[in-house]
């Protein structure tokens, strides 16, 4: 991970509550950002780089696995996490098929094992950034490969 670049965590809860202890357990690790709901959530998407999102199942209007879906429709890239303090085993099926979650966690959160979760699924948010930038370097060699052999083969 660089040093340089913090880990931007945006976490969607209806419960101020849960806002505040989560902002205050991890805010000297992470960016964090926060939002009541799920509709907030995808207006803070649209002004800042978020790289790991955490949401509530339960909250009204929207539930987390409806946020996950909305996000998917324009940002692919940041990993999901749902958290709820239900079982609900719909809403784990839902979340891994619709919503593409990298981790479901119940509530109450243990503080240590989230951090850990957070970091990991940085690290794979990182490394797909990564491989997407070879990608390209790699498109652009073969083209350039392809040129040559073509000039290659006109001489």
């Amino acid at each position: 991970m660089e040093s340089k670049q913090k880990i931007s965590v945006l976490y969607v809860d209806d419960e101020i509550n849960n806002l505040n202890s989560f902002k205050a357990a991890f805010r000297r690790d992470f960016n964090i950002l926060i939002a009541t709901s799920g509709r907030e959530g995808l207006e803070l998407l649209k002004h800042n780089e978020v790289h790991v999102i955490i949401t509530d199942q339960r909250m009204p209007g929207m539930t987390g696995v409806d946020f996950l879906i909305e996000v998917l429709k324009t940002y692919s890239d940041p990993m999901r996490i749902l958290l709820t303090g239900y079982t609900d085993i719909t809403a784990v099926i839902d979340a891994v098929n619709k919503g593409h979650i990298y981790y479901y966690l119940n509530k109450p959160w243990d503080e240590q094992q989230l951090r850990i979760i957070i970091k990991n699924a940085y690290e794979i948010f990182h490394l797909r950034e990564e491989n997407k930038e070879l990608i390209e370097k790699l498109i652009d060699a073969n083209a350039q490969l392809e040129f040559l052999l073509r000039q290659n083969l006109l001489s």
